[in-house]
């Protein structure tokens, strides 16, 4: 009987250490729970971006900057960075702190359609009551606390600058962010009660709260670029159905909905949207942040364009010991739920091209040679250490289109 037993136990964890194995957690010494490999889950940095980026020709988009060169922005603050960047080619936003400074490195202001005071102003004379914006943002390797503030969209109504509405993109508490829309218009009249910029004592707020899972501002979660786009819609004058949205690496983390924005004022929508990087408490430490590949546009906008062998490229191993290899997959949905490309063992290097050279497609894509044209793809990536060690597989993330 007790032997038996043993070989009962032998074998239900026996089995428990290949399934945890299988799904990316290095066991040692075969114990449940114990012995997990200690090995960093890697993510995919970047993927290489094609040459044309639709958003730049759109007639929907306002305005597209990948801080390859300098542009007319109503205001600018900070040098470009051109060795961060999100690819190979052209260059970012440096947004990054020294210790316990409030302002970060740099911050970017657009105005667009009937933004009444100084401008450079795109699309001039046009009423915008519905925008989106989007930018990628990486947090150095390491870093450590949450800034207060992202990105904001505004409707300016004077040239003192008096608000009619707010769509704060800010630090949620801890490493989330959340929306904080306000309104600078009195009930549902067309009456502004907003004095001057920021007038937080005159502003209504509308609630910001549930905030985002996802730890965007994390240690862990630092070192590669990140997908954040938000949504503003102004109310229909005289009803309670405006709407503000995000989403954080393709996935939708924080909505409003039932939105008072702007009572019955129609004198002017929103045009103006602004790149922001303050820190109320200051910066924990010197530290880097950046801002590329950003885009306003009257509709969805989504992740980069990349062509239909892309390269992905890893984030720097960190140890222990050296890299020995790595594995990436491909999934056509944000949860893994349709796998379309599993990988070779990749070895040392830190880039894949996806093709049937380094891999096998599957699924939907099985005995093809490319991804499918204008679809919307998520990757998961693990490695494994000079000890022989295998991290866990790293969540579906860095979703891409492709062309």
């Amino acid at each position: 009987m007790v032997f038996l037993l043993f070989v009962f136990l032998f074998a239900l964890f026996g089995f428990e250490e290949a399934r945890q194995n299988q799904n990316g957690l290095a066991m040692v010494g075969g114990a449940k729970g114990k012995g997990l490999s200690n090995v960093e889950t890697p993510h995919i940095d970047y993927v290489a971006m094609s040459s044309d980026q639709y958003h730049k020709n759109l007639t929907e988009t306002i305005w597209y900057d990948d801080f390859s060169t300098k542009k007319p922005y109503m205001d600018s603050r900070g040098a470009l960075d051109t060795i961060v960047n999100f690819g190979v080619k052209g260059g970012s936003v440096n947004v990054g702190f020294n210790k316990g400074d409030v302002f970060g490195h740099g911050d970017r202001k657009v105005a667009f359609g009937d933004f009444p005071a100084n401008g450079p102003v795109i699309k001039q004379g046009q009423m915008f009551d519905e925008i989106y914006w989007r930018i990628y943002v990486k947090h150095e390797y390491g870093w450590n606390g949450s800034p207060a503030k992202m990105s904001r969209a505004t409707s300016i109504v004077s040239d003192t600058w008096k608000q009619a509405m707010i769509a704060h993109v800010w630090n949620g508490g801890g490493p989330v962010l959340t929306l904080d829309p306000a309104r600078g218009v009195y009930d549902q009249t067309d009456s502004i009660i907003t004095t001057k910029y920021n007038d937080f004592d005159n502003l209504v707020w509308l609630g910001n709260s549930p905030t985002s899972q996802f730890p965007l501002t994390s240690t862990e979660e630092s070192g590669y670029w990140v997908l954040v786009e938000s949504r503003v819609k102004l109310n229909t004058p005289g009803k309670n159905d405006g709407i503000n949205q995000l989403w954080i690496d393709g996935r939708l983390e924080v909505e409003r909905k039932d939105l008072n924005f702007r009572g019955n004022y129609t004198k002017h929508g929103i045009n103006a949207v602004f790149l922001e990087s303050y820190w109320n408490k200051g910066s924990l430490k010197d530290q880097g942040r950046w801002y590329d590949n950003f885009v306003i546009a009257t509709v969805p906008i989504g992740p980069v364009i990349c062509p239909r062998n892309p390269t992905l490229v890893k984030t720097p191993y960190h140890g222990p010991g050296k890299l020995k290899n790595w594995e990436v997959e491909l999934a056509s949905d944000c949860n893994g739920a349709e796998k379309v490309f599993v990988s070779n063992n990749l070895g040392e290097s830190s880039k894949i091209i996806v093709n049937t050279e380094t891999g096998n497609f599957m699924g939907p894509l099985k005995g093809k040679s490319k991804l499918a044209s204008g679809t919307i793809y998520f990757a998961r990536v693990r490695q494994q250490s000079s000890h022989g060690q295998w991290s866990v597989w790293s969540r579906w993330h860095q979703g891409f289109n492709v062309e």
